[in-house]
């Protein structure tokens, strides 16, 4: 029986599914079972996957039922103690089972080991490590006013009776399943954190955060059922938390706005998030929006994303090497195989 068991959720991936492969293969702990559910594929994701030759592979296909559903259809075919799930087009640092797994064995009352996330563009070929600080132990509060673990659905390791203690993913949710999933681990469970990026969460045109009215509906629905079962010492931070998810809305329009609509939108959502919490308005991220929100009515949406855009690189070229710079090599030479 393999340690550890890796769910893929996989829905008409035939561009992304065999780098995603390439990455687990190359991880360094090596025993795991690999399942990968096809979620009513109509492209030609099925026929790569017979391209594979690895017995740890297993492949089950299902008609089309949405993400949470397949995750949890994989957990059905798991044998593994520990359970992790990776989108069918993100990729993971060679390490990153091994150290996870090693953070989990050092901390037997933790539940869930999670990594920090590097954001990529839709080829690979851009990158941006997150900054965030890593909470570990009781984090139920920090995760009710956000979801800091960034990549959604392929970061965490979970240990499987923590897994079974909170029934798996809600099917009725497309959008912040794994928000609502990691809230009701918290709620009983203690997280430990690798601190460095582990995870690479493709950001694409089609991936669900660019769905950004449906994520608001079902990010709303998560809020809502988070904080009825919260405790009522932490109810207070209700408003705080929908401040968060409506700056990151009002990010969202931004970073993919090249219409006036589009900036009329994201001024709105920022505008609901500081009613929430005026407090937000200190933060330098919102800082930074209200920045490029400025520029973008100053001059225009498209040549004000082309300014941000040209400074971004420029700021990447001028980085120092790193860590996280060596990493990001690894995984270009991955890309490049």
């Amino acid at each position: 029986m393999p340690v550890i068991s890796v769910i893929v959720p996989a829905y008409n991936t035939e561009r992304t599914i065999l780098e995603t492969i390439a990455s687990l293969q190359l991880q360094t702990f090596s025993d795991f079972e690999l399942i990968v559910i096809n979620d009513g594929s109509t492209d030609r994701t099925l026929e790569r996957l017979n391209t594979v030759r690895d017995a740890r592979l297993n492949v089950f296909s299902y008609e089309n039922a949405g993400v949470s559903i397949a995750r949890n259809r994989g957990l059905q075919h798991a044998t593994g103690n520990f359970i992790t799930f990776i989108d069918a087009d993100d990729l993971w640092t060679p390490d990153k089972l091994e150290c996870q797994f090693a953070a989990l064995t050092q901390c037997p009352q933790a539940g869930v080991a999670y990594s920090r996330t590097c954001f990529m563009d839709e080829q690979g070929k851009t990158f941006h490590v997150d900054n965030l600080t890593l909470p570990e132990g009781d984090v139920y509060a920090k995760l009710l006013t956000k979801n800091f673990l960034l990549s959604p659905g392929s970061n965490p390791l979970i240990r499987r009776h923590a897994l079974e203690s909170v029934n798996g993913f809600d099917p009725s949710l497309t959008h912040g399943e794994d928000w609502d999933l990691y809230l009701r681990l918290a709620a009983r469970w203690e997280f430990v954190a690798v601190n460095k990026p582990q995870v690479f969460y493709r950001q694409s045109a089609t991936s669900a955060s660019s769905q950004v009215e449906v994520m608001e509906q079902n990010s709303l629905k998560v809020i809502e059922k988070s904080f009825q079962a919260a405790p009522s010492f932490l109810k207070p931070l209700k408003k705080q938390s929908l401040a968060n998810l409506y700056q990151f809305l009002a990010h969202l329009y931004i970073s993919r706005c090249r219409e006036k609509d589009g900036v009329n939108l994201a001024t709105q959502k920022l505008l609901t998030a500081v009613k929430f919490h005026p407090q937000i308005l200190l933060q330098k991220k919102t800082l930074g929006l209200l920045f490029k929100l400025l520029l973008m009515r100053v001059l225009s949406p498209t040549i004000a994303q082309d300014l941000l855009t040209s400074a971004r690189k420029q700021r990447a070229n001028r980085m120092q090497v790193s860590q996280d710079d060596l990493i990001v090599t690894e995984l270009r030479a991955l890309l490049s195989r």
